[in-house]
């Protein structure tokens, strides 16, 4: 049995994903382990030891070891991929009828177009502004004093949403900030946060003009109430547009990165032939 592992590293999570690689690749486990206020090397570090040990495997019993992210932290890697493209390829394994991925990261959004074969075609991300993003959706809970996982059913409670600013997040919180001190119900402001965030994804769809189905990967695509509010938002614009949280998603870059590698590591073998 041929072994690929992809490491995904995040600004909030590293992702590890054991692929048995061949022409049906399979995952064999998946890992994901926050970082809070640790070492991320050292995080990296003991998460591989723990999932190779796991499988009574060592570094030598890899044929490829892939980085995406913030790959200079991962020591032991033959090679390194972008996101755009791990995060593609890790949503196609699952969804090969995927014609669009919108990476839902913790510092920014990304929409890539597909091509046959998971390759990208195409993609646009948000700006520097983290007011779109899972760090800021995240900075949020705690002026509302509710957990990331309790967001998501909040939202879904709303019956008024409270618009925020969609343009800079320090606004955006200070608008929040304000809310609260209004009394302003926590399910609305979180809705209302939704919408603003569901409001620059599509401006990036429509950029792209993108076709459907759509599978968001990323930490927030886990966020039932983000997901309803971007349904919502495509179903006022008449945008007939399929949109779905891909499996795996919190993992999907990592398990790209592990399928690339098996990828490379062949072509490689075939051009020293």
């Amino acid at each position: 049995m041929d072994f690929t592992l992809g490491i995904d590293v995040g600004s909030s999570w590293i992702k590890l994903a054991l692929v048995e690689y061949g022409n049906d690749s399979n995952i064999k486990d998946i890992i994901v382990e926050r970082i809070r206020k640790r070492n991320p090397t050292q995080v990296i570090e003991k998460a591989v030891d723990h999932l190779l040990n796991k499988h009574g495997l060592s570094y030598d019993d890899l044929i490829y070891v892939a980085s995406t992210g913030e790959g200079e932290l991962v020591r032991h890697k033959r090679g390194h991929f972008y996101s755009m493209t791990t995060h593609a390829r890790g949503a196609y394994y699952h969804h090969p009828e995927v014609r669009t991925v919108v990476d839902l990261g913790a510092l920014f959004c990304r929409v890539t177009t597909l091509e046959k074969g998971a390759r990208v075609r195409s993609y646009a991300m948000t700006g520097q502004c983290a007011s779109g993003s899972g760090q800021f959706l995240e900075n949020i809970t705690r002026y509302l004093g509710v957990t990331i996982d309790e967001v998501g059913p909040l939202s879904l409670q709303s019956t008024n949403p409270a618009r925020t600013s969609g343009i800079c997040a320090v606004l955006a919180e200070t608008d929040v900030i304000n809310m609260v001190s209004q009394g302003i119900p926590t399910p609305d402001i979180i809705k209302g946060i939704h919408i603003s965030i569901a409001g620059r994804i599509l401006k990036l769809l429509n950029k792209l003009k993108v076709e459907s189905p759509i599978a968001l990967t990323g930490g927030m695509a886990q966020d039932i109430g983000l997901l309803a509010a971007l349904k919502e938002q495509l179903e006022e614009k008449n945008m007939e547009l399929e949109v779905f949280t891909a499996r795996d998603c919190m993992a999907a870059g990592a398990l790209g990165a592990a399928l690339w590698g098996g990828f490379r590591h062949y072509k490689l073998l075939k051009v020293k032939q």
